[in-house]
C-alpha cells in the first residue's frame, strides 16, 4: 500500500484520538517497525517516548467520555488533531523518504478523521441511545486501526 495512503489513514486515526496516532507511531519507531533514526524524529523511537507517549494517550481516551469534555470541532481541539494527524503522517513519509506528502496526507486524513467520526459517532449514539458504547468503540477502532496502520508501513 502507498506511503501516501497510510500517512492519510494514520490521519483518520489522529481525527478520531489526537495522541493514539503520534503514540502508535512512536510504538512502530521503537519496535522498529519503521526507521526513524538519524532524522529530526528519531526521538519517536527512543527508549521512553512510547511510554510518555501512551500513558499521555490513556489520559485522553478516559478524558473523552466524561461529559464536559468538548467537541473535537471547536478550533483548539481540531487544530490538534490536525497537527498530530500532520505530524504522524511526517514520520510515516519520512521513513519512505516521503516527508512533505506524508505530511499533507496526514494533516488531511485528520480533517476527514476529525469530521466523520463526529458525525458517525453522533449518529451511533443517537441509535444506540447512549455515547458510551460508541465511544468505546471509537477507542478500539483508533488504537486497533493505528496499530495494523503502522504495522503495514514497515
Amino acid at each position: 500500500m502507498s506511503i501516501l495512503v497510510l500517512a492519510f489513514l494514520i490521519g483518520v486515526i489522529a481525527g478520531l484520538r489526537a495522541l493514539t496516532a503520534p503514540t502508535v507511531v512512536s510504538w512502530a519507531a521503537r519496535l522498529g517497525w519503521i526507521n526513524l533514526a538519524d532524522t529530526h524524529l528519531a526521538f519517536l523511537g527512543f527508549a521512553y517516548t512510547p511510554y510518555i507517549l501512551t500513558v499521555l494517550a490513556l489520559g485522553e481516551l478516559f478524558n473523552d467520555k466524561r461529559a464536559s469534555t468538548p467537541s473535537r470541532k471547536i478550533p483548539p481541539q481540531f487544530i490538534t488533531r490536525v497537527v498530530t494527524g500532520g505530524f504522524s503522517g511526517a514520520a510515516l513519509g519520512l521513513a519512505k523518504g516521503s516527508l512533505i506528502g506524508g505530511l499533507i496526507a496526514g494533516a488531511i486524513g485528520a480533517v476527514a478523521g476529525t469530521l466523520a467520526g463526529a458525525e458517525v459517532r453522533g449518529r451511533l449514539a443517537g441509535i444506540v441511545g447512549k455515547d458510551l458504547p460508541v465511544a468505546l468503540l471509537e477507542d478500539i477502532i483508533a488504537v486497533c486501526g493505528g496499530f495494523v496502520i503502522v504495522y503495514m508501513a514497515r
